[in-house]
């Protein structure tokens, strides 16, 4: 009996800490759900993964059935570059995705696949996941200005006329910048809406707080996209296509939004910027407005260098390889063309409607 005993003792413990060549535990759990967004969340706890050495800025290797990668664990998707593997450890436990990307797309994975999570390199991204923290408040009296606080403003890159075209927070979200963004609408005279994040349930939860925001779903001048943060994926670009589609057939001045404004409302803006005739500085610039109001991120800091890089890799991608920055109007034209998929005709009135021309 007693040698029975032990030998069960001995499996679990085995079961539960396997060490591995690095000398830490090999971290073992179950992908319990797959968001909207292709992440997957796992059972493996914050507590489990402190408890072993496993910390943020430490560089593991996931494996997923036959999928291995090596990734950082951090505390925010944005910890990477764009298209990066990330696990992302919180209160909730240990998520793993991609920043702008679908892990479970790229990975295969699915509800109930073990996942494995094994130390690479002790700090191994310690230096670059200190500079990319990014911390900031939902309190209005920390910021100068209700634009600031609720990431509104005009988008006048390139040829975009002067009050056409607006980007923001979410004005339906509920939380405390929400009321901001639907006043500033109101005060701009907002004629329509491009909801990026929302299905419309999730949107008429928001309502209540948005009287300005009411009135233009009301006079059916709001389309929800309910878009994931993949830019690529064929799922991303035909929402995209609705949404500009809605855009030519409805009037200025016109809103995008997503949640924060600065993700698919920040990769919106930057095509229609590229569209509109922008350089790579101009939309680099406004793309990184949102960082500066949201968390202070000052240019000509490494931080800030970091971040931008999202917008060259987007319009790389874009392309499928580097190009000289003078055919940025080019590449995001037959862009929209070939894989969007507006007609000519379309795109010349996408263009019409910006440049109010």
């Amino acid at each position: 009996m007693m040698r029975r005993l032990l030998t069960v003792l001995i499996a679990l413990m085995l079961s539960c800490s396997m060490l591995t060549a690095s000398g830490y535990a090999t971290l073992e759990g179950v992908i319990t759900g797959i968001s909207k967004y292709g992440n997957a969340a796992t059972d493996i706890t914050k507590e489990t993964a402190e408890e072993e050495g496993y910390m943020p800025g430490d560089m593991v290797t996931l494996t997923v059935g036959s999928y291995t990668v090596s990734a950082p664990l951090g505390t925010d998707y944005s910890n990477v570059d764009s298209g990066s593997v990330i696990a992302v450890v919180s209160d909730e436990g240990i998520e793993v995705a991609i920043n702008y990307g679908s892990f479970a797309t790229e990975s295969g994975a699915s509800v109930g696949d073990t996942i494995t999570i094994d130390m690479l390199e002790k700090e191994g991204y310690a230096e670059e996941y200190a500079i990319r923290q990014l911390e900031r408040t939902d309190v209005r009296e920390d910021y100068a200005s209700d634009e600031i606080f609720a990431n509104f403003r005009m988008v006048d890159e390139g040829n975009i006329a002067d009050g056409v075209l607006y980007r923001s927070c979410s004005p339906v979200r509920g939380d405390a910048r929400a009321p901001y963004a639907d006043s500033l609408a109101a005060k701009a005279g907002i004629e329509t809406v491009i909801n990026l994040a929302d299905n419309k349930e999730s949107m008429e939860e928001g309502l209540k707080d948005a009287p300005y925001y009411s009135s233009l779903v009301e006079k059916g001048n709001v389309i929800t996209l309910d878009m994931g943060v993949d830019f690529f994926s064929p799922e991303f670009t035909e929402k995209l296509a609705e949404g500009l589609r809605f855009m030519i057939s409805h009037d200025a001045p016109y809103l995008i939004h997503c949640n924060e404004g600065k993700d698919r409302a920040g990769m919106t803006a930057a095509l229609l910027e590229a569209l509109s005739g922008a350089t790579m500085d101009e939309i680099i610039a406004d793309y990184m407005e949102s960082y500066e109001n949201y968390y202070g991120v000052e240019e000509g800091t490494e931080q800030y260098a970091m971040i931008s890089k999202i917008i060259t890799d987007f319009f790389e991608t874009m392309n499928g390889r580097p190009f000289p920055y003078n055919a940025l109007q080019t590449v995001a034209r037959q862009y929209t063309l070939n894989v969007i998929g507006l007609t000519a005709e379309e795109l010349a009135s996408l263009e019409s409607v910006l440049s109010q021309s």
